[in-house]
């Protein structure tokens, strides 16, 4: 989740406090922290969540056929593909025990796409990079990737990779520039820097080169390279990619243009998707996610040959959406208008479209005054995505046990866990989302 910037007049201030950008590379290096220095994990809960996963799983076996896109919609052996999902981006860095325990809580949901971050860049920013530096590839490190795929196989879950990062959680863009231009970071402000990314011959070689290792990379697990694994279902060219600093959208369309060619020839059978949330960028426009701010022309991305399905993103509580910025706005009723647009435009384009990261925080002020008002907003979401024929929705996060037992950390307001103990507050929510993942797997 990303909050609207302050320095535009037309957009809303953001919000105080921690926001899902902030955090990630926090909770990456505080969980590493704790698998350091943690206990064994109980073998009480691993025995739980593999009962669990055996009993609900409705997908247990390896998955053989690739997901595929035909008359904009997915597709697999001949059936509609449709699917409840979810994000857990840490699946890359963790220890086997934590990657199991998210993948079998996800397979015991009935999720059937997880969404999870391929790529760690740069040294000294906390985490054990894949990517330490340009065009050096610690194959050590992969060991949690590679795992997290085999692990996902296992359970029949599908997997989307990220391949980069906007913002400079776990290197991302931000560490491109800064290798190879050596320019401060300004990826909260004008992205003048930042969006040197987009356009450097030398950034895009390195790019292109890493896209490549971990494409064509084989797995030690399964043997496969990861092109040839129909787990993976989607490479994503970026989080959130935006371009601020070219308010016409065309610096962020030709690199989208570029990378989508380059990625679909290098995994012909896998779905390429951009990662983007959706703005619109319409320089008329006066709503901030409608407007041009971000350099991100959504439609324009949407329709490009080698882009195979869309996708958009909802915080409107983050966005400036909601009654202590604009009084009188329902988050949620903007958020379900921002979901049918989408749609009716992806069905033009005729492309598949997915929900793919959201998300309400329990703010009162801002019109999610607890807990049952945010399963509420989920509820409407979700039932907007599967009754206006939406492809698939992946909600913002899903987590579970770290390594001496205990729950991931909540580090930004949006987790869910799939856990009965009295102290997990999101019980009822993970139950909603589980027993509508079921509806959409069901057709």
């Amino acid at each position: 989740m990303v909050v609207a910037p302050a320095n535009d007049p037309a957009a809303p201030a953001p919000k105080s406090g921690p926001t899902r950008r902030s955090v990630l590379s926090l909770s990456g290096a505080a969980a590493l922290a704790a698998t350091a220095t943690a206990a064994v994990a109980p073998a009480a809960h691993a025995a739980e969540a593999s009962a669990a996963t055996a009993k609900s799983n409705p997908f247990p076996r390896r998955p053989t056929s690739f997901v595929a896109v035909r008359d904009g919609k997915f597709e697999l052996d001949g059936a509609a593909f449709r699917f409840g999902g979810t994000n857990c981006y840490y699946l890359h860095q963790q220890s086997h025990y934590m990657i199991d325990a998210a993948l079998d809580d996800a397979a015991a949901m009935s999720l059937r796409v997880v969404r999870a971050w391929a790529f760690a860049d740069g040294v000294g920013n906390g985490f054990p990079p894949l990517q330490p530096q340009p065009y050096v590839y610690d194959e050590a490190a992969f060991d949690s990737l590679d795992y997290a795929v085999y692990k996902a196989g296992q359970l029949g879950i599908r997997l989307v990779l990220g391949l980069t990062n906007n913002w400079p959680d776990y290197g991302g863009m931000r560490q491109y520039v800064t290798w190879f231009l050596n320019l401060p970071d300004d990826s909260y402000g004008s992205m003048v820097n930042h969006d040197r990314f987009y356009t450097e011959k030398s950034i895009k070689d390195c790019y292109k080169s890493y896209a490549e290792h971990v494409i064509t990379r084989r797995n030690r697990y399964t043997g496969l390279r990861y092109n040839e694994d129909p787990t993976i279902m989607t490479f994503e060219l970026a989080n959130e990619p935006r371009a601020r600093s070219d308010k016409s959208g065309a610096k962020l369309l030709g690199w989208v243009a570029e990378m989508s060619r380059f990625v679909k020839r290098l995994a012909p059978r896998q779905l390429v998707a951009v990662g983007d949330e959706g703005f619109y960028g319409d320089p008329n426009a006066t709503d901030y996610p409608y407007g041009d701010y971000e350099g991100v022309r959504w439609k324009d991305l949407a329709a490009l040959p080698n882009v195979d399905y869309t996708t958009i993103h909802l915080y409107p509580e983050g966005w400036g959406e909601n009654p202590s910025s604009k009084p009188g706005t329902d988050p949620v009723a903007w958020g379900t208008e921002w979901i049918t647009r989408h749609l009716t435009d992806a069905a033009a384009i005729g492309k598949p479209l997915v929900l793919e990261e959201f998300g309400l925080s329990i703010n009162a002020s801002q019109g999610v005054p607890d807990e049952a008002a945010r399963e509420a907003g989920y509820q409407t979401w979700v039932d907007t995505v599967r009754d206006n024929g939406g492809a698939g929705d992946q909600f913002w996060l899903l987590t579970s046990r770290v390594d001496d037992g205990s729950f991931y950390p909540d580090y930004d307001g949006y987790r869910v866990v799939w856990d009965n103990d009295p102290s997990n507050a999101t019980s009822g929510l993970a139950k909603l989302l589980a027993a509508h993942a079921k509806e959409m797997a069901s057709g």
